[in-house]
């Protein structure tokens, strides 16, 4: 099997050569950039299976390169986790609706990243499986990685995808916030649920009318719908 090829786009040489060194001793191919530019070169060359991203950069920010990949042919859909010192509630809502599907605040563990990393590419493969989900005026095709609110299609980001994908498939079901991040991001970290509010809040936007269907039980978490 072919090893999953990782960009990491970091103005820090130290923190970028650590990043790489880390996932090519954990059995991935990674490659790093000190900015846009020369990641988009590369990316003409070859998409990555991922993508990590700093904020912080000289020339476009990260946000901006991930504007820009989002808009590129072959890479649209590639997994981006950004990597910042900024840990705002604010600053991850405008990572998540920017695209992003995952974001590790900096100072980080090489450990964290490696399994953020490796779920990030286990849904990425997984939302490829079967499903086909209609409810309300809301139509999702998990095979086609298609999104649609009264037949106009909505943009959303991997881990958006798998939330709405998960709450369907146990559509009628109150998913806790624990069960949420152990499906959709595979890990428990203690402290992380906040991190399934945030896509919530994000998905329900993207959604619009559509968005009421996700339903909060308080105290416990969400759930969408009673059925398929």
């Amino acid at each position: 099997m072919d090893k999953k090829m990782i960009y990491i786009v970091e103005d820090e040489e130290n923190i970028r050569e650590l990043v790489a060194y880390t996932l090519q001793n954990t059995g991935f191919d990674a490659r790093g950039f000190v900015g846009g530019r020369d990641f988009f070169d590369a990316v003409r060359e070859r998409a990555p299976d991922l993508a990590l991203l700093d904020i912080m950069l000289p020339g476009d920010d990260g946000l901006a390169v991930l504007t820009k990949l989002r808009a590129t042919p072959g890479a649209e859909k590639t997994p981006v986790m950004l990597l910042t010192a900024r840990g705002s509630e604010y600053d991850k809502v405008l990572g998540f609706n920017t695209g992003a599907d995952d974001y590790l605040t900096k100072p980080f563990g090489m450990m964290e990243l490696v399994a953020r990393v490796k779920n990030l590419l286990r849904r990425a493969r997984d939302t490829a499986g079967s499903g086909e989900y209609k409810l309300g005026g809301l139509s999702v095709s998990v095979p086609r990685h298609r999104v649609a609110v009264f037949g106009e299609t909505v943009t959303l980001t991997l881990k958006e995808f798998g939330l709405l994908e998960c709450l369907l498939r146990n559509a009628g079901v109150v998913m806790t916030r624990d069960g949420l991040l152990s499906d959709v991001w595979g890990y428990d970290f203690e402290g992380e649920t906040r991190t399934v509010d945030t896509h919530i809040l994000t998905l329900r936007a993207k959604l619009g009318r559509c968005g009421t269907l996700i339903q909060t039980v308080r105290g416990v978490g969400y759930k969408i719908g009673d059925g398929k």
